[in-house]
């Protein structure tokens, strides 16, 4: 295939991949899903192999929802698939690693032969359980589990499976008002890659899928292969709603004649008693982000650029959780992968690393009833702290890094539910200093608009241990939830009275170099 039309049919499946991911934004219930952008869209060749992602979403659902079309196809083997086929599943360790993650898949047919796969990850508003946050004791207290099945069947819902989700969530409407987002994002990406392959005379994707992948994985290995050979070391603590304190170590040795990468972690802290243990799916996610940020973020994502690098972690670890182990708050360890990864990469490439940042999104919940005394359950929202400095410029300043998401606005969440947001503000000199600054965290302040008590799920992070500072920059200032103005931090949902006011301040960034 000639680089011209290898060029032009990129651009195509680019432009169907990221159609996809808008048509679910604006069709979607939810606001983490609408307005934050916590989702991730693909396109998949025949035997299952990610060829591209939307140009939105986050590094936690991409890189899982990788595997996660393997993991559907080896329970329900595409021979038995038919037009009008959807396939579903929640199970944390076949896709992203929590049961708020509904993975939906869908085969593309041209004729009665198979030439595709699209799916999407979101994150749902309610799986029933124990609502979002850390404080479930096994999986099973966490929610619907949801295993591998068919949504849909020959262009039919399953009856039967529609019947239990609704009766087993707080929110149906929402649930199904994002299923529906789902499927819809996908009959348009089957639609419009079917309409391509049309155009262009192809009888499927093989083709350029082998191509599209083959170069990626070629450039992943070219980059890795200029890197000097050897094994360096990273570590990273942080303490997390339990008030335990969290180490994750790496091992990153680089083949450069095989062009491979492995990530180690081996002396990391053991499984949590509380819902912050990390699947293996996620686990690859985050490490292969920080690997593919550093060496080469510019090239496509799919099967051919991960391929290279490789995540081993013993049993005995906190981010190979093992069943039951609850999972809920993964993101709370999960998100602090890539930061051990780029401490030990900044032995060999220091100009393109950052440091150390504020780590996992703050995520809030919150559930009662209004004035009015209708029921409500928000749909986590997300605030962010600083961004590590990188060696050329300063942390960016509240912002979701690495995840990506953005925060819902203030007024989105006026809207939707009865909350007052009583400040909202950067919390300035809140960055390490250095020779490049640390973002500054945020402040940010509300109360409830209810006449009876309400419960929240907060799940803060970096209460005790500020980000580290990078090759001699100053480290960033720990955090602080307050409620009515005391230091409070339990891994438990917490009943408030209606006057309460919670203050929360996230982290700063390191700094990078001496000042």
């Amino acid at each position: 295939m000639d680089g011209i039309e290898l060029e032009i049919l990129w651009s195509n499946v680019i432009s169907i991949v990221s159609e996809q991911a808008r048509a679910l934004q604006r069709v979607a219930f939810s606001p983490v899903v609408r307005e934050a952008g916590d989702l991730a869209n693909a396109i998949f060749d025949k035997r299952a192999r990610m060829v591209a992602q939307a140009v939105t979403g986050t590094p936690g659902h991409i890189n899982s929802l990788g595997a996660a079309a393997r993991n559907l196809l080896e329970v329900i083997p595409p021979e038995t698939l038919k037009p009008g086929d959807v396939l579903i599943t929640n199970d944390p360790w076949m896709s992203a690693g929590h049961f708020f993650d509904i993975t939906v898949l869908t085969p593309i047919f041209r004729g009665s032969e198979i030439i595709g796969y699209c799916g999407s990850t979101i994150h749902h508003t309610d799986i029933g359980g124990y609502g979002v946050g850390s404080g479930a004791r096994d999986i099973h207290e966490e929610g619907l589990w949801i295993p591998v099945l068919k949504l849909y069947e020959a262009g039919k819902p399953n009856e039967t499976l529609h019947a239990m989700l609704r009766r087993n969530v707080r929110t149906p409407d929402a649930l199904f008002g994002d299923l529906g987002a789902q499927v819809a994002s996908g009959n348009i990406a089957a639609e419009r890659l079917e309409m391509m392959c049309a155009r262009y005379g192809l009888a499927d994707i093989e083709e350029l899928a082998d191509e599209i992948i083959g170069r990626s994985e070629a450039a992943t290995r070219e980059a890795i292969s200029k890197l000097p050979g050897g094994t360096w070391h990273g570590e990273s603590r942080f303490d997390v709603p339990s008030g335990e304190i969290i180490t994750l170590h790496t091992a990153v040795t680089i083949d450069p004649e095989a062009g491979d990468i492995t990530i180690d972690f081996e002396g990391s802290s053991g499984p949590s008693p509380i819902g912050i243990n990390v699947v293996p799916a996620y686990t690859h996610a985050y490490a292969t982000f920080a690997v593919r940020s550093t060496l080469n973020p510019e090239l496509p994502n799919n099967y051919g650029s991960l391929a290279p690098i490789k995540v081993v972690a013993p049993d005995e670890c906190i981010v190979n959780a093992k069943y039951p182990a609850p999972v809920n708050a993964r993101h709370v360890v999960g998100m602090y992968v890539p930061f051990p990864i780029l401490k030990a990469l900044a032995h060999v490439a220091p100009d393109q690393v950052v440091a150390e940042g504020s780590g996992a999104v703050w995520t809030i919940q919150i559930q009662g009833r209004d004035r009015a005394g209708q029921p409500f359950t928000s749909s986590m929202f997300n605030y962010s702290g600083g961004m590590g400095a990188r060696a050329t410029k300063d942390g960016l300043s509240a912002i979701c890094y690495p995840t990506g998401v953005a925060a819902v606005p203030t007024e989105v969440l006026e809207a939707s539910f009865p909350i007052a947001f009583t400040c909202k503000e950067l919390e300035l000199g809140s960055g390490g200093a250095g020779r490049r600054r640390g973002g500054d965290g945020q402040r940010i302040g509300y109360r409830m608009r209810t006449g009876s008590p309400w419960l929240l799920n907060a799940i803060p992070s970096r209460l005790k241990e500020g980000p580290e500072g990078l090759l001699g920059g100053g480290g960033g200032r720990a955090g602080r939830f307050e409620i009515n103005g005391k230091a409070f931090s339990e891994a438990r949902k917490v009943e408030m009275q209606p006057d309460d006011e919670v203050v929360m301040i996230t982290p700063g960034g390191g700094g990078y170099g001496a000042a």
